[in-house]
């Protein structure tokens, strides 16, 4: 299959990766997380979030989002989060099934939410009719591409705290966020104040497995419990710590974000100005939305894959990877070209 843009998931994995697992795939290990890998990616962990960090590895996203989520709130409790977030649109309601709670999504300008529309809805504090509002979900970066910058989480965080709100970080892709703020991730979490972050993998150039990063230490006692329940104990935990272990090594998770969110500007360069196309703004990830006359949209995914993100307006969602080249944005933009009006 071509190069496309679908998804940073669709993406092979690093070669750097892909060698951290040949390399763990010797002989016999421990299971269940008690071998030499896991700790080892324990320990970069603890060097990128804090001391006080507690690590456990996942098969997959949702299930980083919904034990975190687990871990939180209670069944009667309640997470808000914005009305475009992946926990709301993108988990086949899999929150609230597994975890019981509710979701309350809050109106988003842009992909986030402000401490404004979390206050409108702190209500019914108390109410036995009402789930309690117990979480904040903030998604880094949005799902439209944007970044919280510091001082937003500062707001948002200092609300939820004020009111003993735990806060959960979606982050897929930390990562890119971090690069482009140019922080560090304790920095963006640990320093904030930030409960609990699902930390991503997939995206970012491994071939499975995601992590739970608990930097509250009071929610780890009883974690292992949650994940053993939740069918998410991986028996050959070393081949995801390896990944992760490589992922941290010698800053390779910088030269992915970097990467990516190059590429991610060369593409708005490219087709920004090209007539019928409507971008939405610089991007400040690896994502960039772009509105396109209806009729493009299948001449154009016979080469390059993409999403329609709204299937009402035309918005398209083009993502980066650690692997797109740019002779992939240049052959996208000369397709363009040809076949617009």
């Amino acid at each position: 299959m071509k190069r496309g843009f679908g998804s940073d998931n669709h993406s092979g994995v690093h070669p750097k990766i892909l060698k951290s697992l040949s390399e763990a795939n010797i002989e016999h290990a421990p299971s269940y997380g008690t071998d030499e890998w896991t700790e080892r990616a324990e320990k970069s962990f603890k060097n990128h979030f804090g001391e006080q960090t507690q690590v456990f590895f996942v098969f997959n996203g949702t299930a980083a989002n919904v034990t975190a989520l687990r871990a939180l709130a209670k069944p009667y409790q309640a997470v808000f989060c914005s009305d475009v977030a992946h926990i709301h649109v993108d988990e086949c309601g899999a929150p609230e099934f597994m975890a019981g709670l509710k979701l309350y999504p809050l109106r988003s300008v842009n992909g986030k939410i402000t401490v404004e529309v979390l206050e409108k809805g702190y209500i019914r504090r108390g109410d036995q009719h009402y789930s309690q509002g117990q979480v904040v979900s903030l998604t880094q970066p949005t799902e439209l591409g944007s970044v919280y910058s510091v001082e937003e989480l500062k707001n948002i965080i200092a609300w939820a705290k004020e009111r003993k709100i735990l806060v959960h970080i979606d982050g897929s892709r930390l990562s890119n966020a971090v690069m482009y703020l140019k922080k560090s991730f304790k920095e963006l979490t640990t320093d904030l104040g930030v409960d609990i972050v699902s930390f991503g993998g997939t995206k970012n150039g491994l071939m499975m497995g995601e992590a739970v990063v608990i930097l509250n230490q009071e929610l780890a006692r009883d974690f292992k419990y949650i994940r053993k329940q939740s069918a998410q104990l991986p028996s050959k935990t070393r081949f995801i710590a390896c990944q992760f272990e490589a992922y941290f090594k010698d800053n390779l998770w910088h030269d992915i974000a970097t990467h990516a969110h190059t590429k991610a500007l060369e593409l708005y360069t490219a087709v920004r100005d090209i007539t019928g196309v409507s971008v939405r703004e610089v991007p400040q990830s690896n994502a960039v939305f772009v509105t396109l006359p209806p009729a493009w949209i299948k001449i154009l995914r016979k080469d390059y894959f993409f999403y329609v993100w709204d299937e009402h307006s035309f918005e398209c969602r083009f993502m980066t990877s650690w692997d797109t080249q740019s002779e992939d944005i240049q052959g996208l933009a000369k397709k363009m070209k040809e076949i617009r009006p």
